[in-house]
């Protein structure tokens, strides 16, 4: 039997009379959808993956001074334990000396959201710089918080836990020293708890944050 006669509309009748018809079409449809899907995620990693490197990047170089560094930020890094999660820290070095790092902390937000904040710190525990990288706060209200929103994220430069001292470490509504958003105290408050708590691990690990790579994958096992 030819193809041309099993392709034939009488033939391809017969098949969509029999009772396993749809479930071959269904199948079949599954399997090129399945491929087309993996095809596509294939051909579009390297440059999601290339685009994410490149806004991290972008996101660094906000909160690290570019005379601090003659490395690349994206490939010196380190991972410290901290407590239950890991974190990557990212060393700015300046004729191999580490002169400041780099690291995300996360505060809870408006409703159990989590926010996402990058911040850079130099050798003597300062506040080189703050940013939120990701939040699902309130827009209009919470979304302060983004530099394209305001200022308010700039008032954490150049401070460390002995400025302001421990217990002004908060929004004014609580005695400290940080203005609080009107209608909305929960996203600032919990963006400053978030900040210090970035300078108590940095305090809790600088020795092994400003040494070389060898020596914090030693401190660390």
């Amino acid at each position: 039997m030819s193809v041309m006669s099993l392709l034939s509309p009488e033939n391809w009748q017969r098949w969509r009379e029999r009772p396993y018809y749809h479930t071959v079409l269904l199948g079949a449809v599954a399997l090129l959808t399945g491929a087309l899907i993996s095809g596509s995620d294939y051909l579009t990693r390297s440059a999601i993956d290339q685009r994410r490197l490149e806004d991290l990047q972008v996101t660094l170089e906000q909160v690290i001074p570019a005379d601090l560094h003659d490395n690349t930020l994206t490939k010196d890094t380190v991972t410290l334990r901290d407590g239950e999660r890991e974190v990557i820290v990212y060393q700015a070095r300046r004729a191999g000396q580490v002169q400041a790092v780099c690291y995300q902390v996360t505060a809870s937000g408006y409703g159990s959201t989590t926010m996402f904040i990058i911040m850079g710190v130099d050798r003597d525990g300062k506040v080189l710089g703050v940013r939120v990288t990701s939040h699902a706060e309130t827009p209009g209200l919470g979304d302060k918080i983004e530099r394209k929103r305001s200022d308010w994220i700039l008032s954490f430069d150049g401070r460390s836990l002995g400025d302001p001292p421990p217990e002004r470490w908060g929004v004014k509504k609580d005695g400290g020293i940080f203005d609080q958003f009107t209608g909305a105290t929960i996203t600032p408050r919990a963006v400053v708890k978030a900040v210090k708590g970035g300078l108590e691990f940095f305090a809790a690990n600088r020795a092994q944050l400003l040494s070389e790579p060898s020596a914090i994958t030693q401190a660390v096992q």
